[in-house]
Formats: C-alpha cells, structure tokens, sequence
C-alpha cells in the first residue's frame, strides 16, 4: 500500500465517532464559504441539496458517495460557522460542522463530523478526506476526481488509524 497523507484524525466522544478534516485552500474566505453553501457549487464536489437552506430549514441531501438523506439547518453565519445535522430513518442523527478562517489569501477549513457509529467513522474519514481533495480541485478550477475510486486508495489507511 502507498503511503497516503491523512488530512483527517479521528477520534470517539461518548462512544461515537467523530472525523475531522482539516486544509487551506489557496482561495478567500468569501469564495470558499460559497462553496460550501450555494447549491450549484456544492453538487459540483459533495452534495446536492435541495429546500429550505435557512437556519432551521430542513432540506434533502444526497452525497457523491452514495448517501442520502434529510438534513436541519441549525448555523449559518457567513463567512464563518455552518452547522447542519443529517439524518436517514431509523438512523442516528449526525452533527457536520464547518468553520473557515482567513489566513491572508488563503483560507483554513475545518469540517467535523459528529455522532457517527464506531464501525462506520474510518470510511467516513477516508470519505471527508476525499471530498477535501475535491473542494481543491473546485477552488483551483479543475473537475473534481472520482469519490468512490478515491475512497478506495484511503480506506485501508482510515482502516488502519481507527485500530480497525
């Protein structure tokens, strides 16, 4: 196996799993939070979203990596803080929170990933890690990169991380 950079750690909170990914995009804090939030640029690199995208709106989500499902609004405060819980039925519900920091002409992302089951919080540290590399390709104006091929070459090592 290839030696892969992690951009995620994971870690568990009261016997959950949480996955934090963590980069700098060589583009502004205002381009980088309307990546993260308008519709047509996010389908473009994790999701596509559709309804009430105000704080506590509800809206239907479905990931490049294959999950769907319905969402709540909880934060919105651009350029700064987005928070959303998603949920499938009869699943638990999960916290994704992002907060951007300008640092000159570039801009620091952090996305968490709260609340998800321990047998699944590797493939979702190789899956964040995944869309991070996609969201780098966005802001540098190239097509993002097959998710699911890319998924593959992570897990082993998320896998691995998780002690699994």
């Amino acid at each position: 196996m290839t030696e892969q950079k992690l951009l995620a750690a994971l870690r568990e909170e009261d016997g959950l799993g949480v996955v934090r990914v963590e980069d700098v995009y060589a583009t502004t804090i205002d381009d980088l939070w309307s990546a993260i939030t308008d519709p047509s640029r996010l389908k473009r690199w994790v999701v596509e979203v559709s309804g009430d995208l105000r704080v506590g709106g509800d809206f239907s989500a479905n990931f490049t990596s294959g999950w769907s499902g319905s969402g709540t609004v909880d934060v919105c405060d651009a350029p700064n803080l987005l928070r959303v819980r998603t949920w499938q039925p009869g699943q638990e519900v999960t916290t994704i929170e992002a907060v951007l920091t300008a640092e000159g002409d570039r801009t620091r992302l952090v996305i968490e990933e709260r609340g998800l089951p321990l047998a699944d919080y590797a493939g979702h540290g190789a899956g964040w890690q995944a869309h991070a590399e996609d969201l780098h390709a966005l802001v540098d104006g190239r097509e993002p990169g097959i998710w699911a091929d890319r998924w593959r070459e992570l897990n082993d090592a998320y896998l691995a991380l998780a002690g699994q």
